[in-house]
């Protein structure tokens, strides 16, 4: 529940979309105050996009409202100025684990009998403080398991989830929350006809604190610091920071705490810190969707206004001296190698923010940004990337590369220091900067349309104390600096103040190994339902009718000039487009597509190196691509809708008059050698790609069909050029989304030029899903935790099957409220992230497969694998949970709206099933009907009994392996063999 660092400062646009509030002259920012029907005072800002109505009520509450009506739903965001930095030096990671401990209930839910159980409550939160205090390694167990025994007699008295349940039955999602530095944040997307329910409900979970559940969240929060452990792009950060700041908490706090301070927490040091920050004048409630202003506000009173203040005072931070030479940093960890350099910089609000936001867009863009040209382009390095962050008292402008085979880190970091220089020398074209706002602009008018973006942008503001209408103006304060300005301060800001990272392949000592406490399962009490819940149930919402898609009226069709049919869909909310030609076949007809839609990245033409293209791309606002799935290859532009036509007439122009370069084509090979080098050090694909494929194809799969280095370096690049131009002469069709399909076909008459007989498309290549069972495949990997994946292929995809599936899901394996997330997280404590699902096929005449995922220390992996093959045999049957799961899938899709060119592509998944309609009516209604009974056969047919291969990846020397052989036949999988790759990559 952590959020890792923000890329870069939000900026706004006002002319792409048109002004929603309160218009005045153009480049008036300014804010002004008015009065609502029911006299609720809030302030505006003139020319703002978003339409923010900014009220705070009596108590000092913030509320944001903003409305949009694309779908009956409501991004909620519940923001406390409450995060790591305040944590006491002797308890950090409070602030998250408070965090936590929200979400287990108050004195009205949560519990069965609340009188009986602060009793309980009570002689934990003591027992704590003993536990705290004593000095004695053995004497302090004791304590502990004295701890747990009063927990297990408490949880007799608890309901967990109760609060989770209640978010599911109105159809709530993405329900989580995250701490950061100054800032905690809760989460929750729900239906806009629950409104009022969410805020009751909302408004009595933050209106006290009950640390019920203690000692098995705080195992939880364990294994979430097991997870940062395993986690080396998190050392990096924190070795970062550490260096940037010795002295504040920035640095020198982490947000999940030490291992230490998390063995020894205090109850009542969590109380005190909820009772001092969590008081309405230093929180906000953001609301952002389809919302009645005056309504909205008048029910948040009603709610939230009943919540007292109190002066709150921050803690006053330490200061940093200057860095006046560099801070040198190593980790080690199993993942590829990197270097980073961070600049350390002021804070929100101050005149560098604004020159190092557009400092960085001038070193990295993703387009034609130095270093995107100059290290990317060019293949100089592997990868290369800088970013901004800004917070309340400090920044940081952090670069960071990876390097290319054979490459030192110190000759990366050289290189990226070379582009500062760079910068520094003005070595930059002036149209740049202009560029720069444009495109921040084009990212801001994507983001607008998304609710859950909007709403962040609202709480970042809180949390930082900055006036709206500074953030409104911020681009056009952007467009007021000039290059000679920029260029003075890189050569003031970038100078050997930087903190140095090296990122290094090798065992990190420093791992802090957590012994297994034995921790007694406590009682979930399913079946049980406080009065409040009960309540909360009977309470009647206004209905929300579902809508769905008639695709044949809502996706239009005409056709190019040549005979290739177009479909399209009209933009209403903006000047942006997206333009799609689709081929139906990919890298399953043709193995060499996917590595030639890659080399074209690297491509010019006779008229434009390839710099020089990236360039007018990006002076126009557009950006282009090639990318070859399996089954379907896509070339798209997308971007200002004005540009269209010379977007697309730069495209076509190298689709036609890309030149192969023989010294561009070695290193692109190179490259590829090395990112398969890199990504084998990934946990993560080694687990979900790797083992997963395997079990699924054993040695006949798309992921090992591959090229072996001998065989690329023998390619040749011109035959690669030659494929991408023979793509132009197959079957093919056009999607458009945007506001002119009239100027989008003409541009294309004009552009896509294409044979009269276009050719049909090789036969793809077949891969053959294996039957699973009774096997075991290890790989060994250098972690803390262990992770495990059963799986199982079932029957082939049937739609009929669909609303029983949804339901399944909602009941047994997804989200926090599910049975397996009851079971082996909240009982058992054995695990932070546990989940299960019928994955139902994408793909008409594909296996739909059962899996269940548990990531657990190694020395709990036993008792994991016994819980979690104890669940996918014995579906315990809750009848209030049922129900709350089937209420959660019909209030889902009746919230559901597939709008823009989401209908299009929607469309298309549709049509993969076999489907020609919106089969979400026909899963609407069958979920009405479904009982518990239903249930309970499905799980029977489809997941009971079925025969697991069982995918783990670990510390070979911390696992149980006879544990595992009771699974099955255990068989060690090598990486390399895994992905098909040469341990040692050949070389020219």
């Amino acid at each position: 529940m952590r959020r890792i660092h923000l890329l870069f400062m939000f900026a706004f646009l006002t002319v792409l979309i048109g002004c929603k509030g309160n218009s005045s002259e153009k480049g008036d920012y300014t804010a002004e105050k008015q009065t609502d029907a029911n006299n609720f005072n809030y302030e505006t800002v003139n020319n703002d996009p978003t339409g923010l109505r900014l009220y705070t009520l009596e108590n000092g509450l913030k509320v944001y409202l903003s409305k949009n009506t694309d779908e009956p739903k409501i991004q909620t965001y519940i923001a406390v100025r409450a995060g790591s930095n305040y944590d006491p030096k002797e308890t950090t990671g409070l602030a998250h684990y408070l965090e936590h401990m929200l979400f287990k209930g108050t004195e009205e839910f949560g519990t069965a009998d609340w009188e009986t159980e602060q009793e309980y409550l009570s002689q934990i939160s003591d027992l704590y403080e003993e536990h705290k205090a004593e000095e004695d390694a053995d004497k302090k167990k004791d304590v502990y398991r004295k701890i747990d025994s009063v927990s297990l007699e408490a949880s007799k008295f608890a309901i967990a989830n109760e609060y989770d349940k209640m978010t599911a039955s109105i159809g709530a999602q993405g329900t989580n929350a995250h701490t950061w530095f100054e800032e905690t944040v809760y989460h929750n997307k729900i239906p806009s006809n629950e409104l009022n329910k969410w805020l009751s409900l909302e408004g009595e979970r933050f209106s006290q604190l009950v640390l019920r559940l203690f000692h098995t969240e705080l195992e939880a929060v364990f294994e979430e610091f097991n997870r940062g452990q395993d986690n080396d792009y998190r050392k990096i950060y924190a070795s970062m920071l550490k260096g940037l700041f010795p002295n504040h908490p920035y640095g020198q706090q982490s947000t999940i705490g030490t291992a230490e301070h998390l063995k020894n927490p205090s109850m009542i040091a969590i109380h005190n810190y909820f009772n001092k920050y969590y008081v309405p004048n230093n929180m906000a409630l953001i609301l952002v969707g389809d919302i009645d202003f005056e309504e909205t506000i008048k029910n948040v009173n009603k709610t939230f206004g009943k919540l007292e203040n109190k002066e709150v005072t921050h803690p006053t931070l330490p200061k940093e001296d200057p860095i006046t030479s560099p801070i040198v940093n190593e980790v080690f960890g199993p993942t590829s190698e990197s270097v980073s350099v961070a600049f350390r910089s002021q804070g929100v609000g101050t005149e560098e923010e604004k020159l190092m936001t557009l400092a960085d867009m001038i070193l990295a863009n993703g387009e034609a940004g130095l270093i995107d040209l100059n290290l990317n382009q060019k293949q100089a390095v592997q990868n290369a990337s800088c970013s901004p962050t800004f917070l309340n008292d400090y920044g940081y402008h952090s670069f960071t590369g990876s390097p290319k085979e054979g490459q030192t880190l110190d000759e990366v970091k050289d290189l990226l220091l070379e582009q500062i220089e760079k910068l520094k020398k003005g070595e930059f074209e002036e149209w740049m900067i202009e560029a720069v706002v444009n495109d921040l602009k084009l990212s801001r008018t994507r983001q607008y349309e998304n609710n859950s973006a909007l709403a962040s942008m609202y709480y970042d503001a809180f949390i930082h104390h900055e006036d709206w209408a500074n953030k409104v103006k911020f681009l056009d304060d952007l467009k007021k600096i000039s290059k000679q300005q920029l260029v003075d301060f890189a050569n003031n800001f970038y100078t050997n103040n930087y903190v140095l990272t090296y990122k290094r392949k090798g065992e990190d000592k420093s791992i802090v190994k957590v012994e297994n406490p034995g921790i007694t399962p406590i009682e979930v009490n399913r079946d049980m339902q406080s009065d409040y819940v009960k309540q909360f149930n009977a309470e009647v919402s206004q209905d929300l009718k579902p809508r769905f898609v008639d695709y044949k009226n809502e996706i239009k069709h005409t056709s190019l000039s040549s005979g290739i049919n177009v479909d399209y869909v009209e933009n209403k909310n903006n000047d942006l487009f997206d333009l799609n030609i689709i081929f139906d076949m990919g890298s399953d007809s043709n193995k060499q597509l996917s590595l030639a839609v890659g080399y074209l990245d690297f491509l010019g033409t006779e008229k434009l190196s390839p710099e020089n293209l990236k360039k007018e791309f990006y002076k126009l606002g557009v950006s282009y691509g090639v990318q070859a799935q399996g089954d379907k290859s896509y070339v798209y532009i997308s971007g200002l809708n004005e540009n269209l036509d010379k977007g697309l007439g730069l495209l076509e122009d190298l689709w036609d008059h890309s030149e192969a370069n023989e010294e561009t084509y070695k290193k692109y090979v190179e490259k590829i050698l090395k990112d398969r080098v890199d990504s084998k050090t990934q946990k993560g694909n080694i687990l979900w790609n790797g083992l997963y494929s395997y079990a699924k194809y054993g040695e006949n799969s798309r992921l090992r069909n591959i090229y072996t280095a001998e065989e690329l370096y023998a390619i040749s690049p011109t035959d690669l050029v030659n494929l991408l131009k023979d793509l132009k002469n197959y079957k093919q069709r056009v999607f458009y989304y945007g506001k002119d399909v009239d100027a989008a076909v003409e541009a294309m008459n004009t552009a896509h030029i294409v044979p009269e007989n276009l050719k049909e498309y090789p036969k793809p290549i077949e891969y053959v899903e294996k039957e699973t069972g009774e096997q075991v495949y290890f790989t060994d990997y250098d972690m803390v935790q262990s992770e495990l994946i059963f799986l199982s292929k079932g029957k082939q995809f049937d739609p009929k099957e669909l609303a029983l599936s949804r339901v399944f899901n909602s009941y047994f394996g997804s989200g926090l409220s599910s049975i397996v997330f009851q079971e082996i997280r909240e009982s058992k404590s054995l695990a932070y992230s546990a989940f299960a699902a019928y994955s139902d096929a994408n793909k008409k005449g594909d296996s739909n497969y059962i899996y269940g995922y548990v990531g657990t220390q190694a020395n709990k992996l036993p008792q994991a694998v016994d819980a979690m093959l104890e669940l996918m045999n014995n579906m315990p049957e809750a009848d209030k949970q049922f129900n709350s799961a089937k209420e959660a899938v019909l209030k889902q899709i009746a919230a559901e709206r597939i709008t823009k060119s989401n209908i299009f592509w929607s469309y298309e998944r549709l049509k993969n099933r076999g489907l020609d309609y919106d089969n979400r009516e026909e899963i609407y209604n069958e979920v009405q009907n479904i009982t518990l009974k239903d249930l309970s056969n499905f799980f029977k047919t489809n997941i009971k009994g079925k025969k697991y291969t069982t995918l783990v990846i670990g510390n070979k020397k911390d696992l149980n392996v006879e544990a595992l052989k009771k699974l099955g036949k255990v068989t060690e999988l090598d990486v390399d063999y895994l992905f098909n790759y040469k341990i040692t990559p050949v070389k020219q």
